[in-house]
């Protein structure tokens, strides 16, 4: 996705596919590889991704911590530099209200990206919401780096 003015247009959108039959190590190793194909495909100026805030399971919170490192290290490894959002963070930018139920947001990436229907799986209108808070937050991210 990238912004000119204030229009947002969607560059493409999708989800890396792990086979389920696979242990943990190689289902990263599978987001490892899918990501780093995205980059060489599309390479991105920056890459954005979702926080790990609270999680009630803890084994949940680890495997989603692993899945992260993977995606996150191509980019890295590329020199694109990472930046890290809360859902609440995503929430306000995307709908002006941080405590936003997921349908609100689905709705609001929806109309904030023309698209006819809201993406599915809900992990995708949740990246584009990643996405959306990124190019709203950057500049003033930006900024502030150079103080």
């Amino acid at each position: 996705m990238e912004g000119k003015g204030n229009r947002l247009y969607v560059i493409a959108y999708g989800t890396i596919k792990t086979d389920t039959s696979k242990n943990l190590p190689e289902k990263l190793g599978e987001l490892f590889k899918g990501f780093n194909e995205i980059i060489v495909k599309y390479s991105p100026d920056e890459v954005a991704v979702e926080n790990i805030f609270t999680a009630e399971n803890p084994r949940s919170a680890l495997l989603l911590g692993q899945a992260r490192a993977a995606v996150m290290l191509p980019a890295v490894n590329s020199g694109i530099p990472v930046y890290e959002y809360s859902a609440l963070q995503v929430k306000k930018a995307v709908t002006g209200h941080g405590k936003a139920e997921k349908g609100q947001v689905a709705e609001m990436v929806r109309r904030l990206l023309s698209l006819k229907a809201a993406p599915k799986p809900a992990d995708i209108t949740d990246a584009l919401g990643v996405a959306i808070c990124h190019i709203h937050s950057a500049p003033a991210l930006k900024r502030m780096a150079l103080k």
